[in-house]
């Protein structure tokens, strides 16, 4: 199997032109860049000719005769300059400039060898009510334009001061009567105007010099401005605008106008492959201009598989659940590290080594395959649609699988079921009935970038039927989601994006996908799951109180939903049962669903919101199978905090330890407790990754220390949800430092914190028996101690004396290892504890026996500081090596997952 990020474009085949003079052609105000990137990026996407925009030419270095010789290089021609704004229905004096500057305007157009210039309706305040004026002045224009062998295409603007529609627009065009003066039908202007088709079929074909086209989700003038779609994207009747217009008889090109914010910030190859893409599929819905080599969308048989591009850890918890979920580890691939896992004609495989980059600990869908009646021709149409083919490595025994890239990167295969050869089966069955049936549809979510690209190319490559955008409440801001599915909805595709994210608060999980499988009894799986161990998200009373105040439900079927957290909706066709798992592999998770009759949907608008609510009160709360692991300051001590927050949810961290006080002149300082603005970014990031603080550093109280002046630390260790707090006592003074780390434990205690106490070894609290003492005599039950595993074994403390002590005393332990030599000197040491720990097992501290000394279950926080692996590898990744390195070392009890 393949995956793959979204590939560089190779320079595609011009597409072929349509039947007729109907020859493509895009308005370089569509696309982002310089005239130059312009240019080169409508001819990678095959379109023949261009509309030069004004700004366009103003901003290039380019003469306008040397952009002619470009777009003559290129193939493309020049058929429209645009736009010649505010010329009618003006005072005499306003009028006589403008006559001026259109002869500047034809002497232009001449050295750039176009002969259709663009005249909107006026919007000018200065323009009057006349329409025999307006007339009289484009007819004046006409003539001049007539006599340098060009001509006018006048057109309605909807957001125009007097002259909105069609209909208008030829009234005024036939009083003028001048051969040179045609129209310009623009169809968002045309819907945007009058809401429909109205004065479309009273225009003669001769006298429409330009068409343009562009679709829209709405009808507004920031929209016309900001907010334009290709063919396709929007919910405009193009099919039947692009009929009445060729029904006249027109001949001339079909251009692209689309002005819209995110393309004009995007790379513009992709926004032009997409434009194509759209021209292409709206001429199949014509017969008369159906393009040339396109075959025809195969029809759809359903979901083939859904695979899943996974690590060693994320694949533990993927596997888990499949397993709980009725799901059996059929099949291994001959050559490739690729489980299948499958229950009735539901297929999911598990890539441990996929093309595409998987996040640590995160699991992805990285590949989507459908069964196609001739994946043959599926493939040649996604070509012809200049969808990327994806490469893909195979023995020759093994199935020649079609494959392309979709925008986001994931990759989309044709496929019958010979692809099944290609796995050895491992001899597992089912051990009970089967509780899923197949694929119901798959949800993935967007870029608000691609999210337009996602919708046009499902629609497009594989003959799909995208419903109107639906908002969907949530949490954190309102989403947008589309439904993509085949005629016979076999394959459902759901889409989703956030239109609109503000500041770096944002608790949701970033990216979140799922697949849904099909069941017959929602309930009966629900409850089989549960029963296997399966993590079914927990739906709160307020939903099933609220549900039964609307539906009329039987007591029988709300009670078992209740009790197994089964979401409902029906509508006039039908009903629907759905539940869903938590979330696995960090941004996944499964959904099971039943349909009930017709019903065509999703679910009420407001699951989607009790959902991911649902999903971030279960990220907050501890996993039971697996030991928590925190994120030391000082292994990573270059990052801010906001930054050590986003490595260690990204490496699989539960918690981060905060060092809020320098502890030497020379590492960097990062002063949570007196800097706002960095307190409210990490406080974001803990919110949107789900990252907790487990502890804070340091309080160090010396001989001339005083604990009150740690008070503002500590607040600001509780207002970022700190549990504990590791301190310090270098101080000889033995009944001095005990009654300070007892007034530091009062000023903690009510604030939640446990005040921790480390005793490194060149301190004057050196070892576990002098830190032992001073939690006795301080008696505070807030204190703690904290087992630093190079500070124990450097110290000599004694093993046998850890484990008498009261099991309460100890929260979390400092994790790492350290060459079995103790270096001589007190310089040494500290060296050492600073710059060079080790990885767990690579040193020759005895781990084992210091953590079984340990209370079972307490997090282990990774302070593992190595310059010259930061240096080397980064200080992101050096932490996520830290976590894989330790967990393969200290988590035998796992299941293992093998490649092959």
């Amino acid at each position: 199997m393949l995956s793959a990020d979204r590939q560089p474009l190779s320079e595609p085949s011009p597409a072929a032109a349509p039947g007729g003079d109907h020859r493509l052609v895009i308005a370089t105000g569509c696309l982002s860049g310089t005239l130059e990137d312009k240019l080169a990026a409508a001819q990678a996407a095959g379109f023949s000719g261009v509309e030069i925009c004004e700004d366009d030419l103003i901003m290039s270095p380019w003469s306008p005769s040397r952009v002619r010789d470009e777009c003559a290089a290129r193939g493309l021609s020049i058929e429209l300059y645009q736009p010649f704004r505010d010329f009618e229905a003006v005072p005499a004096d306003l009028f006589a400039a403008n006559l001026r500057r259109a002869d500047r305007k034809f002497d232009l157009m001449e050295q750039l060898g176009v002969t259709t210039l663009l005249v909107p309706s006026a919007e000018s305040s200065v323009a009057v009510d006349d329409d025999s004026l307006a007339a009289e002045q484009l007819a004046e224009l006409a003539a001049r334009a007539e006599r340098r062998g060009l001509r006018i295409a006048y057109e309605a603007q909807a957001w125009a001061r007097r002259v909105k529609t069609t209909a208008h627009a030829w009234r005024i065009v036939q009083e003028a009567g001048h051969p040179a003066l045609g129209l310009c039908l623009d169809s968002f202007h045309q819907f945007a105007a009058g809401g429909d088709l109205g004065g479309l079929s009273d225009v003669p074909g001769d006298k429409i010099f330009h068409v343009q086209l562009a679709d829209a989700q709405r009808l507004s003038p920031d929209a016309g401005r900001h907010h334009r779609l290709f063919p396709g994207q929007g919910v405009l009747d193009l099919d039947g605008f692009l009929g009445q217009v060729l029904a006249s008889g027109y001949g001339g090109p079909l251009s692209l106008e689309v002005s819209n914010d995110v393309y004009r910030q995007g790379d513009p190859r992709y926004a032009a492959i997409d434009a194509m893409r759209s021209m292409l599929a709206l001429e199949e819905l014509r017969d008369a201009i159906r393009p040339a080599g396109l075959p025809p969308a195969p029809r759809l048989g359903g979901h083939m598989f859904t695979e899943l591009a996974v690590d060693e850890a994320s694949a533990l918890e993927v596997t888990r659940t499949l397993a709980s979920a009725g799901f059996v580890h059929t099949g291994q691939h001959r050559s490739k590290p690729v489980q299948l896992w499958q229950q009735g004609s539901a297929r999911v495989l598990l890539n441990l080594m996929p093309e595409r980059a998987v996040h640590p600990a995160t699991a992805s869908i990285c590949a989507l395959a459908v069964d196609s009646a001739d994946p043959q021709a599926s493939a040649r149409r996604a070509e012809r649609l200049l969808a990327p083919v994806l490469p893909r490595s195979r023995r020759p025994d093994e199935a020649d699988l079609c494959s392309v890239a979709a925008p986001d990167g994931t990759a989309v295969f044709f496929c019958r079921t010979d692809w099944l050869d290609d796995f050895v089966p491992t001899g597992a069955v089912h051990a009970g009935g089967e509780l899923v049936t197949g694929t119901d549809h798959v949800s993935l979510t967007e870029s608000v970038d691609d999210f337009d690209h996602a919708v046009l190319f499902y629609r497009s490559v594989l003959g799909m039927r995208s419903d109107e955008i639906s908002e969907l409440p949530a949490p954190y801001g309102v989403i947008y989601r589309r439904t993509a599915s085949d005629p016979d909805r076999r394959v459902r595709i759901n889409l989703n994006t956030v239109p609109l994210r503000r500041g770096d608060w944002g608790p949701t999980v970033p990216n979140p996908q799922h697949i849904a499988f099909a069941t017959d009894d929602a309930v009966a799986a629900a409850r089989a799951m549960r029963d296997r161990g399966a993590p079914v998200l927990t739906i709160p009373e307020n939903y099933y109180d609220d549900l039964d105040a609307r539906l009329p439900l039987s007591p029988e079927l709300l009670a078992a939903m209740r009790e197994n957290s089964i979401m409902y909706d029906r509508d006039e066709h039908g009903e629907y049962l759905h539940f869903s798992t938590a979330i696995v592999g960090g941004r996944l998770f499964f959904e099971f669903v039943q349909r009930i009759g017709a019903y065509a949907g999703y679910g009420a608008a407001n699951t989607a919101a009790v959902c991911m609510a649902a999903h971030r009160r279960t990220r907050r709360m501890a996993p039971e199978s697996r030991r928590d692991y925190s994120l030391a300051h000082l292994t990573a001590l270059s990052l801010s905090p906001p930054e050590l927050v986003e490595a260690a949810a990204e490496a699989g961290y539960r918690y981060v330890g905060l060092r809020m006080t320098r502890v030497t002149t020379q590492e960097p300082h990062y002063p949570l407790a007196t800097d706002p603005a960095l307190m409210r970014r990490t406080r974001s990031r803990l919110a949107a990754t789900g990252v907790e603080v487990l502890d804070i550093e340091l309080a160090r109280i010396d001989p001339a220390g005083n604990p009150r002046d740690y008070l503002r630390f500590l607040e600001a260790g509780a207002e970022l949800g700190a549990r504990h707090v590791i301190g310090q006592l270098p101080d000889p003074d033995f009944a001095r430092k005990t009654d300070r780390f007892a007034e530091l434990c009062d000023l903690a205690r009510p604030l939640g914190l446990t005040i921790d106490l480390e005793f490194p070894s060149w301190t004057e609290t050196p070892d576990l028996a002098e830190a032992a003492r001073v939690l006795r005599a301080a008696g505070r039950p807030n204190a703690g101690l904290l087992i630093d595993l190079l500070h124990f074994a450097r110290s000599g403390s004694s093993l046998a004396e850890l484990r008498d002590l009261p099991p309460e005393w100890f929260h979390f332990a400092h994790v790492c290892d350290a060459p079995a030599e103790i270096p001589a000197t007190q310089a040494g040491l500290i060296h050492t504890a600073r710059f060079e720990r080790l990885f767990p097992g690579e040193g020759g501290i005895d781990l084992r026996s210091i953590l079984s000394a340990l209370p079972p279950g307490i997090p282990y926080a990774l302070e593992i500081p190595h310059a010259e692996r930061v240096a080397q590898f980064g200080a992101k990744e050096h932490a996520r090596l830290a976590l894989a390195t330790t967990r393969r070392l200290l988590d035998p009890t796992q299941p293992q997952v093998h490649a092959a």
